[in-house]
């Protein structure tokens, strides 16, 4: 980073900073939370997640009141600016990874009661383990500006895709086979689609470090492998 005559101006950028880094510890707790309390049926776990969101609500407003201020008092050049307008363009994913985190709480709380086929839990909670490493490995390229490891957060973003889609087809067949599953399994789809929704986040973070850093933006679409909106399961024939 370039130093500035204006001290204040370095202070400006540090508080951006520090801002989205609460952001993302926040983003991440959510998450985390809103899993362990899916594979937990915890509805109190759920309902911490589902409070916890105004926080990230209210920071990322914070943040973007502070960046159009910034660039407005400032008339930052280059990287300065490029900050400035990726902190905007963060704090936005992270706003919506918290949304996405608060509504499976929602799903949570619905569900809680409900009897739940374990099996059919284990590959959202993978999904949600490999999405959670993507959105630790996406902050910490974002804190050091590291875009070599922002690129392989960009890349692997395919995996998450066909892991969902295969989780899509699992899960209609579960509906079939017992009618008694549609309930919960429909619910279970929704949290599958918004986590793999929270890694498409992590990879508009990636593009933004890649801007931030070089820029340029990213000169090819970004790995998608979600083939769910072509799944189809064919029915059982009667015994």
């Amino acid at each position: 980073m370039s130093d500035h005559i204006v001290s204040s101006y370095d202070t400006d950028l540090q508080n951006l900073r520090r801002s989205i880094a609460e952001m993302g510890g926040i983003g991440e707790k959510m998450m985390a939370d809103a899993a362990n309390a899916l594979v937990r049926r915890d509805a109190t776990l759920a309902q911490s997640v589902i409070a916890a969101d105004s926080r990230l609500d209210g920071l990322q407003r914070e943040i973007e009141e502070r960046a159009i201020l910034l660039i407005a008092k400032r008339q930052p050049m280059a990287v300065d600016l490029r900050e400035t307008i990726s902190a905007i363009r963060v704090s936005g994913d992270l706003e919506r990874i918290g949304d996405l985190a608060k509504n499976i709480a929602k799903r949570v709380v619905a569900i809680s009661d409900q009897p739940q086929p374990q099996k059919v839990v284990v590959g959202v909670q993978h999904m949600s383990e490999l999405v959670q490493e993507q959105l630790k490995d996406v902050l910490d390229a974002y804190a050091t500006q590291d875009v070599t490891v922002a690129l392989d957060v960009w890349a692997r973003d395919g995996g998450i895709d066909a892991l969902y889609t295969s989780l899509f087809r699992e899960l209609l067949t579960y509906m079939m086979e017992d009618p008694r599953n549609i309930s919960f399994c429909t619910h279970l789809l929704f949290c599958a689609k918004n986590v793999e929704r929270i890694g498409d986040h992590t990879t508009n973070i990636a593009e933004t470090i890649h801007y931030l850093v070089t820029g340029e933006t990213l000169p090819t679409d970004r790995p998608k492998n979600d083939r769910s909106s072509f799944a189809t399961v064919a029915p059982q024939p009667e015994a």
